[in-house]
């Protein structure tokens, strides 16, 4: 393994070292390597020349983080000995697995992993298990989805079979929709993630509110950390556009949930991870909407850790590193809740403006997520990458959060030039 270190990468004696696979935003993962390194130490496998991280990893291979044989001999030739493997980033969690396993260490097997990225493979292992979860089929042109959507019955969800972030997932209501929601979800794909014959998925749609768990599975056994409430938005596609985090939420006792959670998992056949889960709460009891082997997004772990003083970072690390994770247990009432921002219309970002004397005290964070220059085109042209900035609220109920992040939103505008 080449070895670049970083100016701040010195030798920290006693601490165990990492492979980090991939790193993703700044403004979206920091919080976990700032975690971290209190206890570990990082060496980064990164596609490109690091920039952000570099403050918090002792050295980084430029490398096909996608290849894990090639990881593997890097690793190998390195000469150093690792403790651990750990990734948050969703195209890269089957490498990051495999890149484990023929180091010997822990982690989950690859094809369990791979059931939680091809949400159809999920989709089958859940229905072989008898978990709860839509009804589910995977389609490779409009004729096969118009007969699934006959099959399973109107109103339906059309999804891709193996994005992340809801992007091209769009709610149908009948037969005159379907053309337009097929096309939407095969516009919509990543470089980095491979075509199956059968790209798209038709699913029941499940109603009630959606919820995410964030949880750490070590031998198979779950254990639920937080559960965060979704805010959807943009219809008929489902972005998330908010979500809420209780430290002492009932459903994290929830008998029927977690069972729901544990059955999930072992039906998919994960053993050691940190998961985020997605499940609606009907009418007829929690059913899955999604298994993701990795910690969550938009800034959900973060939120939980404001309100349970929990570091997902840590309890990712611990677990990779074969320790048993510490998991803190909640002594408050706390509510943390992010909010995220969007401009009216399609425009290209010449600024964002903030009036600071009115936000409230209640108010957390506010993060810009956009340059100016950019151009933010509203859902379902582009998903998340269309928010301008995020707020975080932490107070003592989820409607006192609610009423910050709106006082907070109205002081908040982003100022440009519509794009037509």
């Amino acid at each position: 393994m080449t070895t670049n270190t970083t100016p701040s990468g010195q030798p920290q004696p006693g601490k165990p070292l990492l492979l980090m696979v991939g790193s993703g935003g700044r403004e979206w993962r920091e919080y976990v390597l700032r975690a971290i390194v209190t206890r570990y130490r990082l060496h980064l496998l990164c596609p490109a020349p690091p920039s952000w991280e570099k403050p918090y990893i002792d050295g980084y291979t430029v490398v096909d983080t996608l290849d894990a044989p090639a990881m593997a001999d890097l690793a190998r030739a390195s000469g150093e000995t690792f403790a651990g493997v750990l990734t948050y980033e969703e195209t890269r969690v089957e490498s990051a697995a495999e890149l484990a396993t023929s180091l010997g260490l822990r982690t989950s097997p690859r094809a369990a992993v791979n059931a939680c990225r091809d949400k159809y493979l999920g989709r089958v292992a859940l229905k072989e298990a008898g978990v709860p979860q839509a009804e589910s089929i995977a389609v490779a042109d409009l004729a096969q989805a118009r007969a699934a959507a006959e099959r399973i019955g109107y109103p339906v969800v059309v999804k891709p079979r193996a994005l992340s972030a809801s992007c091209g997932v769009t709610f149908v209501a009948g037969p005159h929709e379907l053309a337009d929601a097929y096309r939407e979800a095969g516009r919509i794909w990543f470089d980095e993630v491979p075509r199956s014959e059968a790209p798209i998925l038709i699913e029941e749609f499940l109603d009630g509110p959606e919820i995410s768990v964030e949880a750490l599975c070590r031998d198979g056994q779950l254990t639920a950390l937080f559960v965060a409430r979704k805010e959807l938005g943009y219809a008929p596609g489902f972005e998330e556009v908010g979500h809420t985090v209780r430290a002492d939420d009932p459903l994290l006792h929830d008998e029927n949930l977690l069972k729901v959670l544990q059955d999930a998992h072992t039906a998919v056949g994960l053993t050691d991870t940190v998961t985020h889960t997605e499940l609606r709460l009907t009418a007829r009891g929690p059913k899955v909407v999604e298994i993701n082997a990795r910690i969550g997004g938009d800034r959900i772990p973060y939120l939980g850790g404001l309100v349970t003083g929990m570091e997902i970072g840590l309890v990712a690390a611990d677990l990779a590193a074969g320790v048993v994770p510490e998991i803190p247990q909640p002594t408050g009432s706390s509510t943390a809740a992010v909010r995220f921002l969007y401009p009216e219309r399609d425009l290209k970002l010449e600024a964002i403006e903030i009036d600071e004397a009115a936000l409230p005290a209640s108010i957390h964070e506010v993060l810009p997520l956009a340059d100016p220059g950019k151009e933010l085109w509203l859902p379902p042209v582009d998903n998340a990458r269309s928010r301008y900035a995020l707020v975080i609220a932490v107070s003592e109920s989820e409607k006192d959060c609610a009423a910050a992040l709106d006082k907070a939103a109205a002081a908040i505008t982003a100022r440009g030039i519509p794009l037509s």
